[in-house]
């Protein structure tokens, strides 16, 4: 498919590959800092979000497990300020994301582990909350607000920690190859902008839709289901894991109901493709988003690493995107989401 001449509604194409630029361009400094991490010495890694943060951190906890046996975990910080886990210490990393620099319960963790001497590293904006009291930050904060550049800037210190850690030999490889990415990322995004006004034509209506998906790809599942659907666009949901769709949310799926099926590349793939039997089956509508259909500039071996990037950029920018024009509900706009204090 010819792709130089689609148009992207509400994205900033050139914005969004001098953002990929400037992400890379930090490599040096992530990778110092990787370094420094590795020579002082850790036991573990706690990846802490909140909502959407929580659910891009998936990715490098699905990854960091297949490739080593250093203990990576994903907490919810309101789960992590609750617990306060008896193996997070001061041989623990934690690393945490935050667009907005005070999103209020990662504030609250990072004050107590900060007093605790627990390093914390924060991908946030150095003027925020977050930014203004995390011993140790990265900016990676662009104009187009795109997930992609915290994805890449955290690959690249979680995968470099592994690599320091003797897991991941291919590292510098992969680090090299990531060059180019946000350019495949934009590609992607074009070749899918029909398909995705398609779908959000058909499905905005819908009362109820459920989402499946699998291994690295559950994250970016959970992500477009919960925080760009429900919260930004009031579409209620279901998102439901491959293998956990089979014992109850099936009885759901009837006439009006539409099922998303997110397939991945990895060994969770037979899981997500037998949703997809299962509704062909049956005869229900369904719309399958197959990683396996996009290219991308990095060797196969490292795809499983990029893929939920892909995910990323078919449903949380474009699918969105199409949505808001059909609801004519923008997206930005909350009902009690941050509106007064609960």
């Amino acid at each position: 498919m010819e792709t130089e001449k689609v148009e992207l509604i509400n994205f900033n194409p050139e914005a969004y590959l001098k953002d990929g630029e400037m992400v890379y361009s930090k490599r040096s400094e992530i990778e110092k800092l990787a370094d420094k991490l590795t020579q002082e010495g850790y036991k573990n890694i706690y990846l802490m979000g909140i909502g959407g943060t929580e659910f891009e951190l998936y990715q490098f906890a699905y990854a960091a497990n297949r490739m080593s046996d250093l203990p990576v975990k994903v907490i919810n910080a309101a789960d992590l300020n609750a617990v306060h886990p008896r193996d997070l210490t001061k041989d623990t990393i934690v690393i945490t994301a935050s667009d907005s620099g005070n999103t209020p319960e990662i504030i609250e963790a990072a004050q107590w582990l900060i007093k605790d001497d627990i390093r914390l590293i924060a991908f946030t904006k150095k003027s925020g909350e977050l930014g203004g009291m995390a011993p140790t930050v990265i900016e990676v904060n662009g104009s187009t607000g795109s997930g992609q550049n915290y994805y890449m800037a955290e690959a690249m210190l979680v995968y470099s920690l592994l690599y320091k850690h003797g897991d991941f030999p291919d590292y510098p490889q992969f680090a090299d190859q990531l060059k180019n990415v946000f350019k495949d990322l934009l590609d992607i995004r074009k070749k899918f902008e029909p398909k995705a006004d398609e779908i959000a034509h058909k499905c905005y209506k819908a009362p109820y839709t459920i989402f499946t998906g699998s291994g690295a790809l559950w994250g970016e599942t959970e992500l477009f289901a919960e925080c760009l659907l429900e919260e930004m666009q009031w579409v209620r949901t279901r998102p439901i894991t491959s293998a956990k769709f089979f014992h109850g949310t099936l009885e759901l799926v009837e006439k009006g109901v539409p099922v998303f099926i997110v397939e991945g590349e990895d060994e969770f793939r037979k899981q997500d493709v037998r949703v997809q039997r299962f509704c062909e089956k049956i005869g229900a509508e369904h719309y399958v988003i197959d990683t396996k259909e996009y290219s991308l500039s990095v060797d196969d071996k490292f795809r499983h690493l990029v893929i939920p990037w892909i995910v990323n950029s078919l449903l949380t920018d474009r699918l969105t995107n199409h949505y808001q024009v059909y609801t004519k509900h923008n997206k930005n706009y909350r009902r009690y989401y941050r509106q007064f204090e609960y």
